[in-house]
This record gives C-alpha cells, structure tokens and sequence, in this order.
C-alpha cells in the first residue's frame, strides 16, 4: 500500500481539494479501500492517483466513494505543466492496480486526460457551476432580479442558525429524496461519520432555516478546503418549500464563504440535472468542465454495466 506516501504527498501540497485529503479519505471509504498510485523521483512524491477499491460479486473494481466529488490525479505544483504532466500521469496509470473496471470523476484543474485515452481509456465531459466571491456584493449584483426578491421574501419569513444537529440534517436531506420517489445513498451513521471528520478539522458549517414556530424549512451542509467552499448537502422539508427557503440558505452560505472564510471560490457541486443547473445559473455561477474517466477491463464487467439501470 502507499498510504503513507499519499499521506506525505497530503502534507506537502495544501492546495489539495478536501475530497482527497487523507483524512476525508478514512472518514468515507466504507465498504472498500482506498490507497494511492504513486510516482516518485528523486525520493520525493511528486505525483499522486487516489482511487477507492471495492469488491463485488468477483468483481474487483475503482469507482467513486460516498460524498467524495472529484478525485483524479494531482501533481506537485512545480509539476503543473504539459511536459510533465504526459509523463507523470503516464506512470500512475502503470501503477494502478489489476481490476475490472475504472471509473472516476476528476477533479476541474485535471483537464488533461490525454495519457488515459492513450492508455485506453474513455471520457465524458460533465459540469459543475462555480462563483467568484471574493466581492460579494458583486455576486449578489449578478443573481437573478426574482431570485434576489425571492430572498428578501424568505428573509421577512424566516431565521437562519446553525444551531442544529447533523442528524437533523440528515432528516431533511432524506426528505427531499423521498419527495423525488429516490433512495438517498447514504445511511446516518455514514453521514454522520463523514460529517464528525469535517466539523473535527473545522471545514464544514450547518445552516438552518426556521420560522417563528421553530419548525426546519432547509438544512444545509457548507464544507471547504483552502480554496473552495462546497455546498456539500441540503435539504427541504416539502411541505414548506414555498417559503423560499433553499434559495435563502445557499445565499447564507455563499456569503459565509466569502466573509467569515474569505475563499475565493463557491463551488455548487453540479448539477447536470436541468432543474438544478437553471437554479445554479439563475445565482450567477459559471460553468465549469470536469471529466469522467472509465474503462472497463473485463468484458464481462463491460457488459453488466451497459445492462444496469
């Protein structure tokens, strides 16, 4: 295993995104392993391939973790540019290990996925959307003219806090899924596992809404890294979803990001969903390509994907 190079690789770069920290790592890889391909020159790291193993029905394979966004393949910054890229990326793929199948979604700033398709493998370009924050009022300025009245309606309504529980959290996460007639991913206790590593690291904050009576509109999950803040989870009770309350909590946490955090950069984690990306855009947020990255290398496996829902 090269945990422990990983782990140094994670000390010495800390620009990296929280969703391949070391430590986020532990906290969610359940049901499988995670560890590291690993290039080295002259005794030190200077490239790096997270991946999460699982093993099902005969099948080895490398796929995404729970609540991880992007993984991918990051280098040492002296590292960024073309000529090394080819070359390092090169040998992570040589070094990962046998499986059936591989996919993941890289993280924005691995825009070369060049080796891979040398090596085989195949890409899908997918979206998230980002807002520059580093002057809010000037992201207030360019959200949509109803969004904006639609926030000033939700203020005259409701309080936000962040005096609630994970738990609680969780609750209307799972609501707003069951409202969708969906199976949320995740139990509590993964949740809440996840959830304990971010708050011990400080890199998470809960928002509220609540009314008069005290009862939970919205709840949302805000986590960040050095660069980024993310809004991780969210959720809505459907039966007071008119108030407004999602729109106003995304505007709390974008506003935390820029002033309390003073990060220059909102991440929306997505969506690719046509109802969410027009919210997305309607706040201003700039479209932002990432890749996923796959191959299957068992026939077999290729074939049971093709026929999965």
């Amino acid at each position: 295993m090269n945990q422990s190079a990983y782990r140094e690789f994670c000390r010495n770069v800390p620009d990296l995104p929280v969703f391949v920290q070391d430590w986020y790592l532990d906290a969610v890889c359940k049901d499988g392993t995670w560890d590291a391909a690993v290039v080295s020159e002259n005794g030190l790291t200077v490239g790096v391939l997270p991946y999460f193993l699982k093993r099902k029905y005969g099948f080895s394979y490398i796929t995404m973790p729970l609540f991880v966004k992007h993984m991918g393949p990051f280098l040492l910054p002296e590292k960024r540019e073309l000529k090394h890229e080819n070359r390092i990326y090169g040998e992570l793929i040589s070094r990962l290990p046998k499986v059936d199948g591989f996919k993941q979604d890289f993280h924005p700033s691995a825009a070369n996925w060049l080796p891979f398709f040398w090596a085989g493998y195949r890409q899908t370009t997918r979206y998230t959307y980002r807002l520059d924050i580093r002057d809010a009022d000037r992201v207030y300025d360019g959200i949509n003219r109803n969004m904006r009245r639609n926030i000033r309606h939700a203020e005259t309504l409701l309080q936000v806090d962040s005096n609630g529980t994970p738990e609680e959290l969780y609750r209307l996460n799972r609501m707003s899924f069951d409202r969708k007639g969906l199976q949320l991913p995740y139990a509590m206790e993964q949740f809440l596992a996840h959830d304990e590593a971010l708050a011990r690291r400080q890199a998470r904050q809960l928002f509220f809404a609540r009314d008069a009576e005290g009862r939970i509109h919205s709840a949302a999950h805000l986590i960040w890294d050095r660069n980024t803040a993310y809004y991780h989870i969210a959720g809505d009770d459907p039966g007071l979803r008119q108030s407004g309350s999602g729109i106003l909590l995304t505007w709390r946490a974008i506003q935390f990001a820029a002033d309390t955090l003073k990060l220059p950069v909102f991440d929306f984690e997505g969506s690719m969903l046509p109802e969410v990306e027009n919210i997305r855009r309607q706040f201003g947020g700039r479209q932002i390509p990432y890749s996923r990255v796959w191959k299957d290398h068992s026939p077999l496996f290729r074939l049971i994907n093709a026929i999965r829902p």
